[in-house]
């Protein structure tokens, strides 16, 4: 696996376990903290510019996802910020990226592997 590409998806790996904290708070929590929304924004749009790189270096997503879907929701987070609806995304951080931890599982260990066994390599 491409280096770049390992490190990219255990990227997309630590910022779903960061997603996880913020729904593990509750989504009455989220709903009434700023600062949390904020932060599921910033996760959201990382997850989709990672998505785009990912696509662009011809990765293909695992069964039941969609890189241009994480890509057009991070387009519609940074262009329409003022029109966010909460409650979406709520669901796409509780429902939609938990899926994505476990459609991932497998890729993120090959990446793990990867990166230990050609650390200072781009090509394995």
């Amino acid at each position: 696996m491409d280096r770049r590409v390992a490190k990219e998806l255990l990227h997309i790996r630590d910022w779903l376990s960061l997603a996880d904290d913020i729904v593990m708070r509750g989504r009455d929590v989220y709903a009434a903290d700023g600062l949390l929304q904020e932060a599921g924004d910033s996760l959201m749009m990382k997850l989709g510019e990672a998505a785009g790189r990912l696509a662009r270096a011809e990765v293909e997503p695992p069964p039941g996802m969609v890189w241009t879907d994480a890509i057009a929701n991070r387009n519609w987070l940074i262009h329409q910020y003022d029109e966010i609806d909460r409650a979406l995304t709520w669901v796409t951080l509780s429902r939609d990226l938990a899926s994505w931890r476990a459609a991932l599982a497998e890729t993120f260990r090959l990446a793990e592997v990867s990166l230990s066994t050609h650390p200072n390599t781009d090509h394995p």
